[in-house]
């Protein structure tokens, strides 16, 4: 085990200061976050358990997912299989996904995609009525399944929300929304994957705090047998990202200050073609979809080259990582700062009819991507590591779990294949959702006694939050050396909180308990946290390019695990092979799925 980041341990505040809880409640299963992993894990398990919080931090329907436009994948279509999904996915992954997770996710997904239909989400179809299925970067089949032509998170969130709606009167489930959860709140003992589960901390609920608009106010305290992060990413950690403002670390964040282990942070998705709109452009960039290359749009640089199929035998389909790093190289040489997506061939009518919200959300900002090649560049688009779990989504802190993109189950690895990650979401919520109404069946997930926990309590100001971003955007962004993450390190540990100011100067310099210190401080532990396990891995894979480097080493094949110490100190393990914290658990429990594609294995394919 080594220190992180700098030469010095690099140390965080294990609990956020906040006001005490004016007002409490309590619940089962509190589940944080409203894209398609919680709005899912909901909906199951106010069926299963007796009474379910949802909390969310802005309305109901304001989840990222409703961001995503390509589509959900997965194979629907009798000419593809879950072993051909399972190998693009391991391809994109570049050698760290674990395949267990990976078989999960492909044979379990084609009969959860069918049951999003069941609950009332319109996939567009083809001519025959069969559902509509076209090929994104790295797949080499048709198998994502889209909505609206570019809509796909919108439709799906529209239609999970409307079942929550339903049932929104129903005492078995409460919902409060804009509320931002500050804390989890945690039982004594420690934190480790060795240890017995009767032995381990575990989660008794969290600290949240409620705008005026909520449905309490101020901040309080929701106790529980179980809390399921799906918070969703960490874009804001950047300068500029596809991530929407709410987007901070927060769930992530709080984990890492419970003590449980994080792993793959280094590995970031830079999305190859978001809107280029200068270089004072900053928060959420507009995303021109994988898809629209998956149509057969081309990229061009300056001068007019096509450079992919030079790159990659797939050409503009190449894995994302390909694609970025192919840009990066590409603008280098021609010294501009963006590169172009040329659609124009694909026909203007065409354009409109399969890509309606992108031509729409272009013309607004001056491209007509019919008429004109349109500028883009990589922007932060999706975190591939996050809360390591186990196949049911449980983490290192006994009942606590974690689904979606906070989470990191191991699916992704490297890369995120192109359109796995709404699939991720809805396949572990499941999962997770089986498993905790098994455990409290089985009276496993007692309702525990919170106790304060030991290290430091602080916050950042939130005045510092630009300067972090601009620090991670240069020290840990697409290209990465041990020069600029050392720098990065230092500049981050010079942030300073109120747990390391003098008392004498900290009344004049303290930050106020309130979203904005809180938003920031996560932020802040985040990018400290991400930094240490980019400046740990001595290679480039995936979504991690080291210029120093700059080629994967096969000793490298394994997961770089991050962790907070009951004194604040940031902590890097290497684990050999790549594989969620299985030791913790017993056997996974699921609902059983059907075997919708013919594997003949019951769903298994006996990787």
């Amino acid at each position: 085990m080594s220190a992180a980041g700098a030469a010095e341990p690099t140390t965080l505040v294990t609990t956020l200061a906040a006001p005490e809880p004016g007002w409490t409640t309590e619940a089962d299963v509190i589940v944080v976050g409203s894209g398609i992993a919680g709005l899912t894990a909901a909906l199951e398990l106010r069926s299963r358990v007796p009474r379910v919080l949802l909390v969310t931090k802005g309305e109901l329907s304001s989840g990222s997912t409703v961001w995503a436009q390509g589509g959900i994948a997965a194979a629907l279509a009798p000419s593809d299989s879950p072993a051909a999904h399972l190998a693009d996915t391991l391809v994109a992954g570049a050698g760290v996904c674990d395949p267990d997770a990976v078989e999960v996710l492909v044979t379990e997904g084609p009969a959860r995609v069918r049951q999003l239909v069941g609950l009332g989400a319109h996939f567009d179809t083809d001519g025959g009525g069969e559902m509509s299925l076209t090929r994104e970067g790295g797949h080499h089949a048709d198998r994502i399944a889209h909505a609206g032509g570019d809509a796909t998170g919108a439709e799906i969130s529209r239609a999970l929300v409307a079942q929550l709606e339903a049932v929104r009167n129903d005492p078995g489930i409460e919902i409060i929304e804009h509320a931002l959860v500050i804390d989890l709140l945690t039982s004594d003992g420690p934190v480790t994957p060795l240890a017995a589960d009767g032995d381990r901390r575990a989660v008794c609920g969290v600290t949240l705090h409620v705008r005026g608009a909520g449905s309490r106010d101020g901040v309080g305290a929701a106790r529980g047998r179980a809390v399921v992060l799906a918070t969703g990413g960490i874009g804001q950690i950047y300068v500029s990202s596809t991530n929407p403002p709410q987007a901070t670390g927060d769930g992530m964040a709080a984990a890492l200050r419970a003590g449980a282990p994080l792993g793959d942070l280094e590995f970031v998705q830079f999305h190859p073609t978001v809107l280029w709109l200068g270089s004072s452009a900053r928060g959420q960039l507009t995303l021109i979809s994988e898809a629209v290359r998956g149509e057969g749009a081309y990229l061009i640089d300056s001068d007019g080259h096509r450079f992919m199929p030079a790159v990659h035998e797939m050409a503009e389909l190449a894995p994302r990582d390909v694609v970025a790093h192919a840009i990066v190289r590409q603008m280098a040489i021609t010294g501009s700062d963006h590169v172009f997506l040329d659609a124009r061939h694909l026909g203007a009518d065409f354009l409109r009819t399969r890509f309606p919200t992108i031509t729409e959300r272009l013309l607004a900002q001056g491209f007509d991507i019919t008429e004109e090649p349109v500028p883009v560049a990589p922007a932060q688009h999706y975190h591939s590591g996050g809360v390591i779990t186990n196949l049911d989504g449980r983490t290192g802190v006994r009942g606590l779990y974690a689904i979606g993109e906070v989470a990191c189950t191991g699916v992704h690895g490297a890369n995120r294949l192109a359109s796995n990650s709404l699939l991720e979401g809805l396949v572990f919520a499941h999962r997770a959702a089986a498993d905790i109404a098994a455990r409290m069946a089985a009276g496993e997930l007692p309702l525990k006694e919170p106790v304060p926990r030991p290290g430091p309590t602080g916050l950042v100001m939130a005045a510092t939050r630009s300067r972090i971003q601009r620090v991670t955007t240069e020290g840990s962004g697409v290209l990465r050396s041990a020069e600029s993450l050392a720098g990065a390190a230092r500049r981050l540990a010079a942030v300073r909180t109120d747990a390391n100011l003098p008392e004498a100067i900290a009344g004049d310099l303290s930050a106020q308990p309130q979203t904005a210190e809180w938003e920031t401080s996560n932020i802040h532990q985040v990018a400290s946290a991400l930094t240490a396990a980019a400046a740990e891995r001595a290679e480039s894979r995936g979504g991690h390019f080291r210029t120093d480097f700059p080629v994967a080493d096969p000793a490298w094949e394994r997961r770089v695990v991050v962790q907070l110490a009951d004194d604040g100190t940031l902590t890097v393990t290497d684990r050999l092979p790549a594989s969620p914290v299985a030791e913790t658990v017993a056997e996974p429990v699921a609902e059983p799925v059907a075997d919708p594609v013919g594997t003949g294995q019951g769903g298994r394919l006996g990787v």
